[in-house]
C-alpha cells in the first residue's frame, strides 16, 4: 500500500507560485549548424544567470519536424519563443547580443 503524499499549504503555495515564474522558451534550430549551436549556448548562459531554476527550454530541429515551423509562424532560424510568461515573444538570431536579449524577453527594461 503507497499512502498518498499530501503536501503542507506552504509546500503547495511555493509549488504553485515557482510553476507560475516558470518560462517556457523554444528555440527553433535547422540541424546543427554554427548559428544553431551558438544560439543554444548563449540562451543556456542567460538563463542560468537569469532565470536560474524557472526555466525550461526546448529545441525545435525544423529538419526533422519542418512542420511546426507554421505553429509559431517562424520564418528564419534561429529563432528563439517566449511562451510564458504570456504575452509571446520572439527573437532571432544567434542571440549573442545579450542586452537585446533580456530587453526581447522582458528581463531588462526598454531604454
Amino acid at each position: 500500500m503507497n499512502p498518498k503524499r499530501t503536501r503542507s499549504a506552504p509546500q503547495k503555495a511555493q509549488r504553485d507560485q515557482t510553476e507560475a515564474d516558470a518560462w517556457t522558451l523554444r528555440l527553433y534550430v535547422a540541424g546543427q549548424t554554427p548559428k544553431s549551436i551558438t544560439a543554444f549556448i548563449n540562451l543556456k548562459k542567460i538563463c542560468e544567470e537569469h532565470l536560474a531554476g524557472r526555466y525550461q527550454i526546448e529545441v525545435i530541429d525544423l529538419l526533422e519536424n519542418p512542420q511546426l515551423a507554421r505553429g509559431d509562424q517562424i520564418l528564419a532560424i534561429p529563432t528563439l519563443v517566449r511562451k510564458l510568461p504570456v504575452p509571446v515573444r520572439k527573437i532571432i538570431g544567434d542571440l549573442s547580443n545579450t542586452e537585446r536579449v533580456l530587453i526581447g524577453l522582458d528581463l531588462l527594461p526598454r531604454t
